[in-house]
């Protein structure tokens, strides 16, 4: 019987990123729950699994050559997953790049860019002193819009992300799209988007991944967290 993985994690959108992917390809998985709020990204054993102090990450005792092996970052944790299990990946080499540079795009554009739309739309009003800054609030949103606008016309042509095919793109891009309206956008111009949001959140694997200790997410807007999230290390 394969060992559970250890999922490093905490209720936000790259903490879904892998809980979804766990529980799409049916890898058993336990949970050890990592408090961004309280500051444990900082503890020195988990700072040896994840060195840039962000979760999530796993350590999956059956690795390569039957040996443990340990994993930061969203997309790496995605695509070794994939690799293990040979799902979600495509089944010919154009999937596989066609997965990969989706999978790319969130990681460099749609998880930072909205991520900082969260922060100056949500946190930095409410900050101590206050820091609500119209250019940084009107910045960080039009930016998620125009990436929204180049996934709604990719989604006008193929039915998931990478193709016609549900894959690992999927997974990363979904937890932080489903936000939209947090990050103050509309989808009465992106219906493709819409549909695929719709789509994607109907999978029972994803409703699954998206809820698991649900009930500890937070607004994060005390001073404590904000220290916590926020500092500088």
């Amino acid at each position: 019987m394969t060992d559970p993985i250890e999922l490093y994690y905490w209720p936000t959108p790259n903490g879904w990123k892998v809980s979804i992917a766990l529980e799409e390809m049916g890898l058993p998985y336990t949970v050890n729950l990592i408090n961004i709020g309280k500051g444990d990204q900082f503890a020195p054993d988990f700072l040896k699994l994840a060195p840039n102090n962000r979760m999530p990450a796993i350590l999956d005792p059956n690795g390569p050559d039957n040996a443990p092996i340990s994993l930061f970052e969203s997309g790496a944790i995605l695509m070794y997953l994939a690799r293990k299990t040979g799902q979600f990946y495509g089944s010919t080499e154009r999937d596989r790049i066609n997965v990969e540079q989706w999978l790319m795009w969130q990681m460099g554009g749609v998880g930072p860019m909205a991520g900082q739309a969260h922060h100056f739309l949500k946190y930095a009003p409410h900050m101590d002193p206050p820091q609500d800054l119209p250019y940084a609030k009107d910045r960080y949103r039009a930016e998620v819009a125009r990436l929204y606008g180049v996934l709604d016309r990719k989604l006008a042509e193929t039915e998931f992300v990478a193709g016609d095919f549900f894959s690992i793109a999927d997974m990363a891009t979904w937890p932080w799209a489903h936000l939209w309206e947090g990050q103050q956008q509309q989808l009465d111009d992106k219906p493709h988007l819409e549909r695929w949001l719709k789509t994607v959140g109907a999978r029972p694997a994803v409703q699954a991944g998206q809820s698991l200790n649900i009930e500890l997410r937070g607004d994060h807007r005390s001073k404590q967290a904000q220290d916590a999230l926020f500092k500088r290390k």
